[in-house]
């Protein structure tokens, strides 16, 4: 190990260890794929970078020689097709190991990566094609996504369509075009300002934004994997995410590259507790990151028993406030203790509990040393301890978003006066820790109260027949809205009236009276995002119809 990482940061520590101060340093020129990449691949060419499996088992492991290796012919391959630096490139490759030589080689010609979910539709594909002028798309062939793309005909500005792991007309192929491409290809010149990722991040209402980033988003990450997720260069780490969301980015390569540590990546066909438990012990993964709903699930569903988690040394937590009551579960069963972080598309993590830190069960942690991070009121003065406010960002630091692409307005709206504005409420403690309330438009506002779902959900959660739960806000024209529970119960448990009662009762003792839920709705199962986050917005959409 070379601590390649401490070319591009300057740390200070306190008397305890504990991190105290933290600065970025980007190099005008960097490029992620040369400066850390290749520069392993040549000075430790035989250091483990990605240990793959597939939905049948099927395994292959990448050196970083063999990453320099691929992402060089993928590069050589692209430019004959026509891909140029610039040019916006859509890839949608799941959760395949080629996705990671792909995403290196178009970061070598400079082209903009644009990593999507394979669950587009025809509509999907004409927005984001035509809102980002993309010229080139890269997909699997196994869900549909490449008939998505062919249905979609008013996409005048893509031009080049390549597919892997299988045959269409008027496609061309990805392993054959990389296997037959020189693997000798030479730095050409680039700056660190560069555009170089761009995310579509969909919100509550309208389109998706185009969240878009240069090459210093990746310095950003070294902390995320450094003090966040803890990485061991030695040792494995895995993040459970697609390679279509930009939580892969977070935890599947650039601060886990950088501090020279090896990927693990489980392309599964479908999340199974159990099963991904057992890859976990198989493969002796080391650090591990999963939103809170399936750290529940391995609580609940998983046979931990079963499972040898002795070599798991780190877990942190992302993606919706954490339950107290799975921060209990986890730490009884596996001694670990969940370290829970916050971030946005729009940035790195910028709130979490890092190394030598004792985490607060429910807290997001404290402040990153990455940034300038406060809590403000609706004027944008500072709050103090206990009051609830929206958390800002410090703008113009490594690992921030350039802005809304082409969307000026939106990007004005949030981003001014020096900060990004989150659109998250929380509060801290007298001692600095934050903790998390919901979105903006999470908030519950009945009678007079602002009323955070989160804090509910952790009462909710701790009653005997509940599983998991989402609480939003209903339409009422007395109390503005009331609060309502969306469950799904555990076995052994139906719904009937007097369980509502006994919820309600359970919720009016555990905390403040008006929280409680005046509507409950049992379902089989919650609506979620591929990465397991519940999505609230859904129920209240389908309330208001």
């Amino acid at each position: 190990m070379r601590n390649i990482h401490l070319k591009y940061v300057k740390e200070e520590y306190d008397r305890d260890g504990l991190l105290s101060k933290y600065e970025c340093v980007c190099p005008e020129d960097f490029n992620f794929a040369f400066d850390v990449v290749d520069d392993i691949a040549v000075n430790d060419p035989k250091r483990i970078a990605l240990v793959w499996v597939g939905p049948r088992g099927d395994e292959k492991t990448l050196t970083f020689a063999d990453v320099k290796r691929y992402s060089d012919k993928a590069a050589n391959y692209f430019l004959s097709k026509g891909i140029k630096k610039g040019d916006p490139v859509l890839i949608i490759l799941k959760g395949h190991w080629l996705f990671w030589p792909v995403i290196t080689a178009l970061h070598k010609i400079g082209a903009l990566s644009i990593p999507a979910t394979f669950m587009l539709k025809k509509h999907d594909v004409e927005y984001r094609v035509n809102a980002a002028s993309i010229t080139a798309a890269i997909c699997t062939a196994g869900d549909g996504l490449p008939e998505q793309v062919d249905l979609a005909t008013n996409i005048p500005s893509l031009k080049t369509k390549i597919i892997f792991d299988g045959v269409r007309n008027g496609w061309d192929d990805l392993e054959k075009g990389i296997e037959n491409a020189s693997d000798v290809y030479k730095r050409v010149p680039s700056k660190v300002t560069d555009p170089m990722l761009l995310y579509f991040s969909s919100g509550t209402t309208g389109y998706p934004k185009m969240v878009i980033f240069d090459h210093t988003y990746a310095i950003g990450h070294i902390f995320t994997a450094k003090h966040w997720h803890n990485v061991d260069p030695d040792g494995l780490h895995l993040t459970i995410a697609d390679t279509g969301w930009g939580k892969a980015v977070w935890g599947k390569y650039y601060g886990q590259w950088f501090m020279e540590a090896g990927v693990f990546a489980y392309d599964y066909d479908k999340f199974d507790p159990k099963d991904v438990l057992r890859v976990v012990s198989k493969y002796k993964v080391s650090t591990l990151c999963c939103p809170p709903t399936m750290f529940r699930m391995f609580l609940n569903d998983g046979d931990m028993g079963a499972h040898d988690l002795s070599l798991l040394r780190h877990a942190t937590i992302a993606g919706e406030a954490l339950n107290p009551d799975v921060f209990k579960r986890w730490y009884d069963a596996t001694g670990l203790k969940l370290m829970e972080g916050f971030g946005q598309t729009e940035t790195t993590v910028v709130i979490c509990n890092i190394r030598g830190m004792e985490p607060r069960p429910g807290s997001m942690g404290k402040p990153s040393a990455q940034y300038r991070i406060d809590i403000v009121d609706a004027e944008g003065n500072s709050c103090p301890p206990g009051v609830t406010g929206e958390i800002v960002v410090g703008d113009n630091t490594p690992g921030m978003m350039i802005g809304y692409y082409r969307d000026a307005d939106k990007t004005a709206s949030t981003v001014y006066g020096g900060w990004h504005h989150s659109g998250d409420v929380a509060w801290r403690d007298e001692d600095g820790y934050i903790w998390y309330v919901g979105r903006n438009d999470d908030i519950i506002k009945s009678s007079g109260y602002r009323i955070g779902p989160f804090e509910i959900e952790s009462v909710l959660v701790n009653h005997p027949a509940v599983k998991e739960t989402a609480v939003t806000g209903v339409p009422d024209e007395v109390r503005g809205q009331l609060v309502k529970a969306t469950i799904v119960l555990k076995t052994g448990y139906a719904p009937s009236e007097e369980l509502k009662k006994d919820i309600q009762n359970f919720v009016k003792k555990e905390t403040a009276p008006y929280k409680y839920p005046r509507i409950i709705e049992f379902v089989d199962a919650l609506p979620k995002t591929i990465s397991g986050k519940i999505r609230r917005v859904e129920i209240r959409d389908r309330d208001k119809q």
